[in-house]
């Protein structure tokens, strides 16, 4: 089998993106995203050969978002256990929007899963340490390798203002016993996530992780139990693109999730992570040209898990 260029890959990717219109718009609902570039565009993978490939924006810092929700549901699973934290939340997926109030209202008072807002806020109320943003800060260093990942009190401070909606989720499920701590403290944790700055580099790390049953490839360091990362990649699967997680497993075919704040994380079992961060969304919250991308990626390497070839060897 002839081996591919994974420099020229990650380049040729990000100029098959570039070359389609930027119909997207940057999120507008928490004031401080909407400062965000437009045009803006990065694409990194962490390869298991023990190599970074980037191109483009990849050391523009921007905030989780939803992402944040993995890294949540982890650290959960790890210091909760899963009896617990399923008790709490569900792991079915939805077609309705991330921040839908809908299936609280008219099915079921617990979340379907994890990935939405309403599933992340009641993880997060199922953390149990002195100081659960601490712990989870601590977790998420660990997995990019790096110390100084922080809090975006900016980002932070406009989410808890403009966050009438995700107070709305918490307080019915404080209302049907779901979340049973003080709901403004859990909200200021879930905010908090949300709001933590890191590169496309940092999330690709995270994929790299996961793609590696919780393994850091670079240290040999266990971070993440093998089933905590199993359940984590599983849900990413079937929930972690919105409601859009259908279409993108047809077209990209890999594990992972997206945040409104541009980014996308991916893992492919044993091989790679990948990010990439482009601010510009669609109308269900995911980067137009980070999709582009990924679509293009899966194609030339052979990324699909349903696509029947082995994935492409590279340098």
């Amino acid at each position: 089998m002839n081996k591919v260029n994974l420099e020229n890959v990650v380049r040729d990717a990000y100029n098959y993106a570039r070359s389609f219109e930027n119909d997207g718009n940057v999120a507008s609902y928490i004031p401080e995203l909407f400062k965000a570039d437009r045009d803006a565009l990065g694409v990194c993978i962490v390869a298991n050969n023990g190599k970074i490939y980037k191109y483009g924006d990849c050391e523009t810092r921007f905030t989780m978002q939803s992402i944040s929700k993995v890294v949540s549901l982890i650290l959960a699973l790890q210091t909760e256990g899963k009896e617990k934290v399923f008790s709490k939340v569900g792991v079915e997926p939805t077609g309705d929007a991330f921040n839908s109030l809908v299936r609280l209202e008219t099915h079921t008072h617990i979340p379907l899963n994890p990935m939405i807002n309403a599933g992340a806020i009641a993880v997060a109320g199922v953390l149990d340490g002195r100081f659960p943003f601490s712990d989870f800060l601590s977790l998420l260093r660990r997995i990019c390798g790096r110390d100084d990942i922080l809090l975006n009190e900016r980002v932070y401070l406009s989410e808890k203002a403009s966050g009438m909606k995700n107070r709305a989720m918490a307080y019915m499920m404080a209302n049907e016993g779901v979340i049973e701590k003080d709901v403004e403290q859990v909200l200021d944790v879930y905010f908090k996530m949300c709001s933590v700055d890191v590169t496309a580099v940092d999330m690709a790390m995270l994929g790299s992780v996961l793609a590696n049953d919780g393994v850091n490839i670079f240290t040999g360091e266990r971070i993440i139990d093998s089933e905590h990362a199993l359940i984590a990649k599983t849900l990413m699967v079937t929930c972690g693109m919105y409601d859009g997680s259908g279409e993108f497993a047809i077209r990209v075919g890999v594990p992972a999730k997206s945040g409104v704040g541009g980014g996308i994380m991916c893992c492919v079992e044993n091989n790679f992570g990948i990010a990439v961060y482009g601010p510009s969304l669609d109308a269900k919250g995911n980067s137009v040209w980070g999709l582009k991308i990924l679509e293009y990626l899966s194609k030339e390497l052979n990324l699909h898990y349903f696509s029947g070839s082995k994935i492409k060897e590279y340098f």
